[in-house]
Parts: structure tokens; C-alpha cells; sequence
């Protein structure tokens, strides 16, 4: 049996943090893994031996990259849900399988059936465990059951470029870090909390070094959002996760962020006002969560939730 798998990664930063387990139960079942999909996830999974391939934005080019890492005939797995990212995988003669979503039943080698917990809006199923099960499926017999913590690995490069850019704007101890801004809107609504800058101003008062790393085009939006903060270089993501997972505490929106925090172990507070926690919160036994998707926590919880991190809980 060919052991080689090509995995199609969902294509935000958040969700390719809430597939790891899944990522990881293929691995530990002895599949050869590379991973397809956007150019960051390089760097993400920097520290894992399966090769990443960065697909281009043209149909043409993203075909012709996976005919050139897999023959056909190589076994595929999508974590992705749309129609496109399946006829992707048809035409560069690879056989896909995944949920059977967007009408794309007939393009899959093997259709997974959506889990029915998906659809329950009393006890909903998290991205995590959505991920997890089709591994499982995939796979087939019994899996342990899904890991109640994320654990990503860091590359050595990684770290040190993290401890370089600290070096470089002159922080030299413990830090905390905010992550204020949230890309897009979620049902017409803005993503991120209000209150940022008066936290910024509680933590520096309280003594506590205060830094923010600004994603691409993002450095004056974080400016403003938290002026009194060492705001750090744009960066890739393997060093933003490896600056997350130095601090002594993140607070950050429901984002990308704050799943990168969770992946690595940071002590992390997430605010919600708009999404479901229990079908995208971080997936942590240790993160605090605040807020709902029907409105967001006061400045006073979500400061008090900060202290609480800082020591330690």
C-alpha cells in the first residue's frame, strides 16, 4: 500500500492550528504526509518532517504543483469543504476524499458523511473534533479520542528569530502580548473587541511590558488600537507563534491568534462578541474565554481574566 498522502489545509491560520490533532493522528497511523496549501503554513508547521506545498492562485499553477510532488493515483485528503479544492485535487489525477459538502460527492474517491453533532445547535461539535473525525473516518477502525490540548512544535529557527526580534526591540524579560485586531467581518459584525487600548494602558500601570506583532498591513491599525505597546516587526508565522508561546500572557480576539496562543500553550484569555466559542474557541483545558456571540465582555472581566493568567491562575 502506498503510505503517501497529500492534505489539503484549510485555508486560515486558525483552522490549520485546529487540524494539528488530525494532522497527527495520520502521521502516528504511518501516512507520509505533505501538506497543500497557502504559502504561511510553511512556516507554520516549520517544525514537523512532512514538506509543504504552496499553491498558487491560478488553477492552472496549483494543479500543476501537486502533479509534481504526488503521481497519480496518490491518496488525498481534504480539510477544506469547497467544490473548488476538490476538482483542484481531480484534475492533477490525485484520488480526494472528504466531507461530502458543496455538491462535490462525485468528485471525491471517498465521500465522508457530515457528522449530525455538526448540525446541533444546543451542543455543537468544535472545528477541532469536525477535523479529527474525518482523520478518523479516513483511516478507519477505532481512534483514541481527540486530544484535549493542542501541542505544536517549534522549529529551532523559529525561536531564535523570536528571541532576535525581542533582542531588537529592546525587550529583555518577561513580556505579555495583545492582539487586538481581527480581519473581516462575522455576519455584518465587527470581530474584535473595543477595549484594547485601556487593558494596554492597566498592564503597563501595572508594570508589565506590553508588545504586539502586527500581521501584513496591519502595523497601524495595532498602533492605534494599542498605542502604549512595543509593537514588534511583521513576521512570519513560525515566529509569531514562537513570541505567542514566550509570553507570560496573550489576550487576543477570536482569530487566528488566538489559535496559534492555544497551539502552543500560552496563557491566553480570548474575546468573543459575534462567534460561537464552542465551535471555534480556543482549543485549550488552560485558555479563558469570554464573552459570547451575543455580545461582548466588559473591560473590568476581561482585565480581571488577564490578572488571573498573569499569576498563574
Amino acid at each position: 500500500m502506498n503510505r503517501d498522502l497529500i492534505v489539503r489545509l484549510p485555508n486560515h491560520l486558525g483552522d490549520a492550528c485546529m487540524a494539528l490533532p488530525a494532522l497527527e493522528l495520520l502521521a502516528a497511523r504511518g501516512r507520509r504526509l505533505a501538506l497543500a496549501g497557502r504559502a504561511w503554513a510553511a512556516q507554520l508547521f516549520a517544525g514537523y518532517p512532512w514538506p509543504v506545498l504552496a499553491l498558487a492562485g491560478t488553477r492552472r499553477a496549483r494543479i500543476a504543483e501537486l502533479r509534481s510532488h504526488a503521481g497519480p493515483g496518490t491518496e488525498a485528503l481534504l480539510l477544506t469543504n469547497s467544490f473548488g479544492s476538490a476538482l483542484d485535487l481531480r484534475l492533477a489525477r490525485l484520488r480526494p476524499a472528504g466531507y461530502r459538502t458543496d455538491g462535490r460527492r462525485l468528485l471525491l474517491s471517498r465521500s465522508v458523511a457530515v457528522p449530525a453533532r455538526w448540525r446541533d445547535d444546543e451542543a455543537p461539535m468544535h472545528m477541532v473534533e469536525y477535523y479529527y473525525e474525518l482523520a478518523s473516518a479516513f483511516l478507519g477502525g477505532e481512534a483514541p479520542p481527540v486530544p484535549r490540548d493542542l501541542s505544536l512544535r517549534l522549529a529551532p529557527a523559529a525561536l531564535e528569530r523570536a528571541r532576535k526580534a525581542l533582542r531588537e526591540a529592546g525587550i529583555d524579560g518577561e513580556y505579555a502580548m495583545l492582539c487586538p485586531v481581527a480581519v473581516g467581518l462575522h455576519r455584518g459584525r465587527v470581530k474584535a473587541w473595543d477595549g484594547f487600548g485601556a487593558l494596554c494602558s492597566e498592564l503597563t500601570g501595572a508594570g508589565v511590558r506590553v508588545a504586539a506583532c502586527p500581521g501584513p498591513g496591519e502595523r497601524e491599525a495595532v498602533r492605534a488600537a494599542v498605542p502604549g505597546a512595543t509593537l514588534l516587526p511583521e513576521t512570519d508565522v513560525g515566529t509569531f507563534a514562537a513570541l505567542l508561546a514566550g509570553s507570560r500572557l496573550v489576550v487576543a480576539n477570536d482569530s487566528g491568534s488566538a489559535h496559534v496562543a492555544a497551539a502552543v500553550g500560552a496563557p491566553l484569555v480570548t474575546l468573543f462578541g459575534v462567534t460561537d466559542a464552542r465551535r471555534t474557541g480556543p482549543w485549550s483545558t488552560t485558555a479563558l474565554r469570554l464573552g459570547s456571540a451575543d455580545g461582548w465582555p466588559g473591560f473590568s472581566e476581561v482585565a480581571e481574566a488577564a490578572r488571573r493568567q498573569l499569576q498563574g491562575r
